[in-house]
């Protein structure tokens, strides 16, 4: 077999096995990011948090570092996104991190001045929206198991539940106690919590890691 025709096998096995585009350690690494963001509203923010923690840590700085945290992670949920944006639901990945930006924007602004929480929960429902309809198109497009399938299928619908609720937080629709309260902060810590999941359990999936090492095994194959 010359490397013609190896070249051919390997051009219309990948044409019909498309591998996953989104850079894994991106993804992993928004996961990290927004797991900690999750970290520091339970253990300093959150009235139930840690009082230790809170000593040495002034609230008005840790709203601020969260901003920029926030925007570290839009950045990387954005360029995670623009990797390969012909990818079918890669966009949907840059719409997710635009409204990270926007969040972190937003807690930077909060550092010196009032922030209402109604802002906060409608930047985070378009967020939601946003992954919800990212794993919808992952369990439609992407070649992979099952169980995988039905995984990405009901942390869409988590995802979206979690969109649902702070809209109707957003909207007023459900009262929450006034804030700063726990349960506002519960509400914020499980989303980043659940998110920081969902995104490093669609970088370290099998099937997303066959593909990209199906990728990698093409490009190096030389094409005559």
């Amino acid at each position: 077999m010359g490397p013609t025709e190896i070249g051919r096998r390997t051009t219309t096995q990948a044409t019909t096995n498309p591998p996953t585009t989104t850079p894994l350690a991106l993804l992993a690494f928004c996961g990290v990011l927004q797991a900690l963001f999750s970290a520091i509203i339970f253990l300093v923010l959150s009235p139930d948090g840690s009082p230790v923690l809170r000593s040495f840590l002034e609230t008005r700085n840790t709203v601020a570092a969260m901003g920029l945290l926030a925007l570290a992670t839009g950045a990387c949920t954005i360029a995670a996104g623009l990797w390969n944006i012909s990818q079918a639901g890669s966009w949907l990945l840059v719409f997710n991190g635009i409204a990270c930006v926007a969040l972190g924007l937003l807690l930077n602004l909060g550092a010196t001045r009032p922030v209402t929480f109604r802002s906060i929960a409608c930047l985070i429902a378009v967020m939601a929206l946003g992954l919800c309809l990212y794993e919808l198109a992952n369990a439609r497009t992407q070649p992979q198991r099952p169980a995988e399938k039905w995984l990405l299928a009901a942390a869409a619908l988590v995802s979206f539940g979690f969109a649902l609720g702070f809209l109707a937080f957003a909207l007023r629709w459900f009262k929450l106690e006034p804030s700063p309260s726990a349960q506002t902060f519960n509400w914020l810590g499980c989303y980043f919590g659940f998110s920081a999941i969902c995104m490093m359990g669609m970088a370290l999936r099998p099937s997303t890691r066959r593909a990209y090492l199906h990728r990698i095994g093409n490009t190096a194959l030389p094409i005559a």
